[in-house]
């Protein structure tokens, strides 16, 4: 959908008339200067400061699952090999029936969700309906085709976009899209990760999902493939229950966004982690 003619402002301030149905376009249009800007950074810019030395957020997933589809990450930052935060939040709700989570530089990560949550919602304020999935999926990847210059320095990010399609021709409401730092999409059919420790998340749930788990098992098979990530990879933190902090887990169903409580989330942990004491390496894969 093209977007509409932008009106300018009237006399006394207020915007009338027509409206684009894009927030960063309408405001790069009118007030450019409160948007990031989108180029490459001198690298004299910040002295001594390199991208090693920002901190970075790893590792990110999600899967399909019978009533739908879940998103889920770890909570550690690292700063090379300092760790930066052991509580980030690295998913979060960019509308009733969408979430995005990231990996990557922080910062220009959580600037980008927090615009991506205003573009859905001035989408549908402007427009009287929401995006399509696809749409959705399209308006996320320009976002991030904006960063590319500082992706070419090291400040990369890396976003996951899981969605509940209502519509879907196929029946399969759960979807997931990747990026590259490009702002190439790709739709994933069942499940993925980034970050990192991707490749090991990855690779465990290749042995452990199923299209028709519920919601429950769905949960344990995120944390038993961040767990598995965690474990190769240093950038990646687990289930840290002496201080209370576990993963975040997010559902998105017919019945919209849900993040699991965190002691619905808490106690699948230490179950996970009391099978591990005498499975160290995780389940099997079914034959």
């Amino acid at each position: 959908m093209a977007p509409r003619e932008v009106a300018g402002p009237s006399q006394d301030g207020y915007f009338s008339g027509s409206e684009s149905s894009s927030f960063t376009e309408f405001v790069a249009a009118h007030r450019p200067e409160l948007l990031r800007p989108h180029r490459a950074v001198p690298r004299d810019a910040a002295p001594g400061v390199s991208p090693g030395g920002l901190p970075h957020g790893t590792t990110v997933l999600a899967l399909a699952f019978r009533d739908g589809v879940l998103i889920a990450g770890d909570r550690r930052a690292t700063m090379g090999n300092v760790i930066a935060q052991k509580d980030l939040e690295k998913v979060h709700p960019a509308d009733d029936w969408t979430a995005v989570a990231f990996a990557g530089t922080v910062g220009l990560a959580v600037d980008m969700v927090k615009l991506y949550q205003v573009e859905l919602t001035h989408f549908e304020k402007i427009e009287g309906a929401p995006m399509t999935v696809n749409a959705k999926a399209a308006r996320l990847a320009a976002m991030v085709r904006q960063n590319l210059g500082q992706a070419m320095q090291g400040l990369a990010m890396i976003p996951l976009l899981a969605a509940y399609d209502q519509v879907a021709p196929d029946g399969r409401h759960g979807r997931i899209f990747s990026y590259d730092v490009t702002g190439g999409p790709y739709e994933k059919t069942d499940f993925h990760a980034e970050g990192s420790g991707s490749p090991y998340a990855r690779a465990a749930l290749k042995k452990l999902f199923r299209r028709d788990m519920s919601r429950r098992e769905a949960a344990l098979a995120a944390l038993q493939a961040l767990y598995d990530a965690a474990d190769d990879d240093s950038a990646t933190g687990g289930p840290d229950v002496g201080r209370r902090i576990y993963p975040i887990v997010s559902v998105i169903t017919e019945e919209g966004y849900e993040r699991l409580p965190e002691p619905e989330t808490a106690e699948l942990a230490r179950e996970m982690i009391d099978q591990r004491r005498t499975r160290p390496d995780g389940p099997a894969a079914g034959l």
